[in-house]
């Protein structure tokens, strides 16, 4: 019995551990990204370039996947305001038959955007990758990023550590979605875990590409 009492409070400390680790990861990247995202196009400065991080149009089960659709609108709503003359949008191309980059691409052409203006990430397999590869692929220091604002607070604080000026616009989010958020605890635990370990995009470098050359 002694041995089971021990076990179980072991397992009780390391459980509380768990659960003050998790809240500090989110305490501090919502801390440290204060004032830095904008809920209003009107209120965001003025950035040459925007980041426009990937996700797939569809949900599991088919259906529109309501984040691609906002930060859709969101990008639009920028060019529209005139606070970004070009964007990258950046996201995963692991398979020929999913294609981030280009889902977004045609989404916003068919909203008006011109082609040309729009700069495609296929190596964009994960925020980090894309965040340091807006630097080193295309030239990039100081940007706006678009996603919902949970994702721009990670993307913002990741940016911070590569001596990146970053700045979000906060696409319209989603009623609170369980799935979601189990998901970004993993992603903000795992921002430390990459820190602490040095993690590297899976491409880091490839052709440089000048925007708007």
């Amino acid at each position: 019995m002694r041995i089971i009492r021990h076990i179980i409070r072991t397992a009780i400390v390391l459980i509380l551990l768990s659960v003050i680790a998790v809240a500090a990861c989110w305490i501090i990247l919502s801390h440290s990204t204060a004032g830095k995202t904008y809920d209003n196009v009107e209120d965001i400065p003025y950035r040459r370039v925007a980041l426009l991080l990937g996700t797939s149009p569809w949900r599991s089960d088919g259906k529109e996947n309501r984040y691609f659709t906002y930060r859709i609108d969101a990008a639009v709503a920028l060019y529209e305001a005139g606070k970004a003359d070009y964007f990258v949008v950046s996201g995963d191309n692991r398979h020929h038959s999913y294609n981030e980059p280009r889902y977004m691409q045609e989404a916003l052409t068919k909203r008006g955007i011109p082609k040309d203006i729009i700069y495609c990430d296929y190596a964009g397999f994960r925020t980090l990758d894309s965040i340091v590869r807006a630097r080193n692929v295309f030239g990039q220091q100081s940007f706006i990023v678009i996603s919902q604002k949970f994702h721009n607070e990670r993307a913002i604080f990741i940016g911070a550590r590569k001596g990146l000026d970053i700045i979000g616009l906060n696409a319209k989010d989603i009623p609170f979605n369980i799935k979601t958020k189990a998901r970004e605890t993993f992603a903000r635990v795992k921002v430390f875990l990459d820190i602490l370990t040095s993690k590297q995009p899976h491409f880091a470098t490839g052709d440089r590409i000048d925007i708007g050359v």
